[in-house]
C-alpha cells in the first residue's frame, strides 16, 4: 500500500494550520521541548559511540592483558590505552604498587606488606568508581528529558485549553458563537505540545535504559576486572605473614 504526496502534503498543512492557532506560550514550550530533544539525541549518539569504542578497547587490552606472565608487565612497557576504561584502573592499580615496591636506591622490592596491598586495593576500587561516573556523565540530562518533558506538553495542553475555553467563553459574552467550530482549532493546537512532549520523552526513555543497562554491564566488567586484577598482584607481590 502506497501513501501518496498529496497525504504528506495535507499532514503539512495541518501542522502548520495547528501551529498557527497555538497561543505565544504553547510555542515557546514547543520550541523548548525541540531544543531538549537536539540535547537528548546528541547525548545518545555521543553515549552510544563512547560506551562502543569502550567495549572494543575493553576486549582488546583484556586479550593483551591475560597474555602477560607478570602483573606489571603492561605497566613496565609504558602502554597508553586513551579510553580504555580497562586500562585506566589496571594503570592506576599498578602505579600505587609500583610506588609501594619502589626501594630508595630505585629498584623494586619483591614483596610487600598487605597493608601496602591494601592500599592498592582501595586504589583500584577509586579508579573503577571514576571510570564508571565518566560513563555515567550526561545521562542524568535523559532521565530530565524523560520525566520533564510529558508534564511540559501536558502544561502547554492545559494552558491552551484554558485559552481556548477563555476565548469561547468571552466571545458567547459578547454575541459570538459557541460551538464546537469555534472551539476545535484551539483544543487541537493545546495537544500539540502534549504530542511534542511525548515525541521527546519516548525515545528518551528507550535510549535511557539501553544506556544504563550497558553501563551496568561496564561497571561489572570493571569490578571483576579489579578483583582479578588485586587477586594476581596479591599471588606475585604479597608477602606472607609469619605465624610463627
Amino acid at each position: 500500500m502506497s501513501v501518496s504526496p498529496a497525504f504528506f502534503a495535507r499532514e503539512q498543512l495541518d501542522l502548520l494550520y495547528v501551529w498557527g492557532q497555538a497561543t505565544l506560550e504553547g510555542k515557546a514550550i514547543i520550541v523548548l521541548l525541540v531544543f531538549f530533544s537536539i540535547i537528548a539525541w546528541s547525548i545518545m549518539a555521543t553515549k552510544a559511540v563512547e560506551m562502543r569504542r569502550a567495549r572494543k578497547l575493553n576486549g582488546y587490552f583484556d586479550a593483551e592483558f591475560r597474555t602477560q606472565k607478570g602483573v606489571l608487565g603492561i605497566f613496565d612497557r609504558r602502554v597508553q590505552v586513551d579510553g580504555c576504561p580497562l586500562f585506566a584502573v589496571y594503570q592506576a592499580g599498578c602505579q600505587e604498587l609500583d610506588n609501594r615496591l619502589r626501594t630508595r636506591e630505585g629498584g623494586r622490592k619483591p614483596r610487600v606488606s598487605l597493608t601496602a596491598m591494601e592500599h592498592t586495593k582501595r586504589t583500584l576500587e577509586s579508579a573503577v568508581a571514576r571510570q564508571a561516573l565518566k560513563l555515567e556523565s550526561g545521562l542524568i540530562l535523559l532521565a530530565i528529558a524523560v520525566s520533564g518533558a510529558p508534564f511540559m506538553g501536558l502544561l502547554g495542553t492545559v494552558w491552551g485549553v484554558m485559552s481556548a475555553f477563555s476565548g469561547i467563553a468571552k466571545s458567547a459574552a459578547a454575541g459570538g458563537r459557541a460551538d464546537l467550530a469555534s472551539m476545535a482549532p484551539g483544543v487541537a493546537a493545546a495537544l500539540i505540545t502534549t504530542i511534542a512532549g511525548l515525541l521527546v520523552a519516548i525515545p528518551s526513555m528507550f535510549g535511557y535504559n539501553w544506556l544504563v543497562h550497558n553501563l551496568r554491564v561496564h561497571t561489572v566488567e570493571l569490578d571483576n576486572f579489579a578483583q582479578e586484577l588485586v587477586s594476581k598482584m596479591e599471588t606475585e607481590y604479597l608477602q606472607e605473614e609469619d605465624n610463627g
